[in-house]
């Protein structure tokens, strides 16, 4: 999802960082095939907090400021709470929100800094949050932790004019979909859509950049669902 949003916000004429944790060549393939000028491939692994802060330097020394933050990176540890060691179950739990819910709050706090009015910030929650997600609980788990980071927020700093959102989307085509969408169980997840399919990256990319845009400012707090129905709630 990463390569289609930093595609979609250089179509609009956007400056874009690709983040990346140890896909140094595809970051940088991504950067090379955006159009325009001022890209970024930038390293850092959000399990380590100590590698944050140079990242965010990086980005206000080419920048000096940032517009826009889309929180995407993610973790998936599919460990079940019968599992024979403990410790696979602690290590699942500490791993996923490590990077799910800690590394984003650190980029957070790091990127207000460099926001003024009409800042946005854009957080990937999941479907899983509200569905649940027995195979991968911390996964959801962590994912109803940004979903309110994202409400919180909201409110904590729209009085610096900045406005915070979230997505929610379900299954995407991705190298981690597929991991579970060309297996047994794939017909029957996209089966779990009336449109029997499951989101393109494409598709959750734009609704991202319309959250991300000047007119997206009353959308503040909101959590928009990107599952073609296949999860419905009030």
């Amino acid at each position: 999802m990463g390569a289609a949003m930093a595609a979609a916000f250089a179509a609009e004429g956007d400056r874009v960082a690709v983040h990346y944790a140890t896909r140094r060549d595809d970051a940088l393939a991504v950067r090379d095939s955006l159009p325009g000028e001022g890209h970024l491939a930038l390293g850092a692994d959000l399990r380590g907090n100590e590698a944050i802060p140079v990242l965010m330097e990086e980005i206000e020394g080419a920048w000096g400021g940032l517009d826009v933050l889309v929180n995407n990176a993610g973790v998936v540890h599919r460990v079940e709470p019968t599992c024979e060691d403990p410790m696979d179950w602690t290590r699942a739990w500490e791993d996923t929100f490590q990077v799910n819910v800690l590394g984003p709050v650190v980029l957070t706090w790091h990127a207000l800094r460099l926001m003024g009015p009409g800042g946005r910030i854009v957080n990937i929650s999941s479907r899983a949050a509200f569905r649940g997600m027995p195979d991968s609980i911390p996964y959801a788990a962590s994912k109803a932790a940004i979903a309110a980071l994202s409400q919180s927020l909201a409110q904590a700093v729209a009085s610096r004019g900045i406005a915070v959102t979230a997505v929610a989307p379900g299954y995407v085509e991705t190298d981690m979909g597929r991991l579970v969408l060309d297996g047994p169980d794939g017909e029957a997840i996209r089966q779990q859509s009336p449109f029997h399919r499951v989101a393109t990256p494409e598709e959750i990319a734009q609704a991202i950049v319309y959250l991300a845009s000047p007119s997206a400012e009353w959308a503040s707090g909101a959590i928009l669902d990107l599952n073609g129905a296949s999860h419905l709630r009030m």
